[in-house]
């Protein structure tokens, strides 16, 4: 389908309330554009795009259809949707949401697609607040929302263009970007891929798709990424931890809190680096931020200095407050990988004890990688696990939240299962003592028991 996005002025989102939906909202309302929409409710973000200007309608229903020039859907909308059927029957031109972010992505001379299985949210995080504290201004997508800039936008005045750039369902073969940035791959995503060769195959489709003038900037310590960094066509920028490459950290040391910091070796100096995040995976992700503000045009010093004021967005390893002595955390960490280095990132805090309530993202995912789900919690003292978030899944009765309890306490884990919030509040309440670190994690809604503790 051939979309210009010179010929459009107004566009429907079917699922406007997504994190990645509502960011490009929130750039083409800056941009002039009449945007109208629709969602299962009325959230917080539809209220910011309402502010902003968008027509917006819950719950979603035929009727929202009102001859736009074009209509966008999320991943999340499936085919029995009403009013996603009344749009394919209308014939009015639509596509996708990874679609429609290739598009824009070709509006700019320089886009930047962030991609990888684990860290996306946060690099962008860290590269938005860079060049908020600069005089370069990009339009960067975020799949978060950071207080820096005020939610999960930045629209900028320059023609340079940032987005987090899913891999689900192959989308990163949709994106065209100037720059690729891959973080790392794992298994994830396994309703949509057969295998983590799967993953890797796309990944490599996506790598050798680059034009010759491209940019790739991968990691370096990651051997599976090896391959793919040998199929990029153009330019490659590396970075890395434990082997030489363009931009490394050295010197890796933690403070009383926790917070990270290191010397960057560059070019054959040491440019010493403190952030406000904890966790060597973060380390990394600061090493990608770099190196991406750095092929834009900014200075290392400069670089450096901003991300400096780099806070966490939101449900990364969020500090949400202290009751009664215990320190209280947020994490949207969902996969075995990301669970592993939130622990080992917040064993570096000075408290006693890791109470974490795990709320399990998917039968699927949940079913696959039950046993690396079950190794990862090792570094916890104690484990709640609550009822999986469904999220786009129904239940097939082929896994429950016991079966990962058991597999925890087999391997000597300290773990309990609750059906829900309430139930697992009474627990804490009466087990959490001061000077203990009380962690929610996962991609549902699991954060509201920690604001739960904290209110009660």
């Amino acid at each position: 389908m051939n979309i210009d996005l010179d010929n459009i002025k107004e566009l429907h989102f079917i699922g406007i309330g997504g994190i990645g939906m509502s960011s490009m909202a929130f750039v083409l309302l800056e941009r002039g554009y009449k945007i109208t929409g629709s969602d299962q409710k009325i959230t917080p973000i539809c209220e910011r795009l309402i502010e902003k200007g968008a027509i917006i309608n819950a719950p979603q229903n035929k009727n929202n259809i009102n001859n736009p020039d074009l209509i966008v859907y999320t991943d999340a909308i499936g085919e029995n949707n009403e009013e996603y059927i009344a749009a394919k029957e209308s014939n009015i031109p639509m596509v996708d949401r990874a679609t429609f972010l290739g598009l824009l992505m070709k509006k700019y001379q320089n886009s930047i697609a962030i991609t990888g299985t684990h860290g996306k949210t946060t690099t962008t995080s860290m590269l938005a607040t860079i060049y908020k504290h600069s005089a370069l201004k990009p339009t960067i997508l975020i799949g978060g929302n950071l207080d820096e800039i005020g939610g999960n936008a930045l629209v900028g005045e320059h023609d340079i263009f940032i987005a987090e750039s899913c891999e689900y369902k192959g989308n990163i073969l949709k994106y065209f970007p100037t720059t690729a940035v891959v973080l790392n791959i794992d298994e994830d995503h396994l309703d949509y891929y057969k295998s983590i060769y799967h993953i890797e195959e796309t990944f490599m489709k996506f790598v050798s798709n680059l034009k010759e003038d491209s940019t790739l900037i991968i990691n370096n310590d990651e051997n599976n990424l090896m391959q793919i960094k040998e199929s990029a066509p153009g330019k490659v920028i590396t970075f890395s931890i434990y082997r030489e490459s363009d931009f490394r950290a050295t010197d890796i040391k933690y403070d009383s809190e926790g917070y990270v910091s290191y010397n960057l070796l560059f070019q054959d100096k040491l440019y010493p680096v403190s952030l406000n995040v904890m966790g060597l995976h973060n380390v990394l992700n600061s090493l990608a931020a770099i190196a991406t503000a750095y092929s834009t045009g900014l200075t290392i010093e400069e670089i450096i200095k901003n991300i400096g004021y780099y806070h966490p967005v939101h449900q990364r390893l969020e500090l949400l407050g202290k009751k009664n002595g215990v320190t209280v955390m947020d994490d949207y960490a969902h996969h075995p990988t990301e669970i592993m280095a939130s622990l080992n990132a917040v064993k570096n805090m000075p408290n006693k004890r890791i109470y974490c309530v795990f709320q399990p993202h998917t039968y699927t995912r949940t079913k696959i990688l039950l046993n690396g789900f079950a190794d990862a919690f090792r570094l916890a003292d104690k484990v709640v696990v609550i009822d999986i978030y469904a999220a786009r899944e129904k239940d097939n009765h082929e896994v429950h939240s016991r079966d990962l309890v058991e597999a925890m306490v087999d391997r000597g884990v300290d773990c309990h299962y609750f059906p829900g919030f309430d139930e697992a509040l009474v627990f804490l309440k009466e087990e959490l003592r001061p000077d203990d670190l009380f962690i929610t994690m996962g991609a549902g809604d699991v954060n509201k028991l920690a604001h739960m503790y904290l209110e009660d």
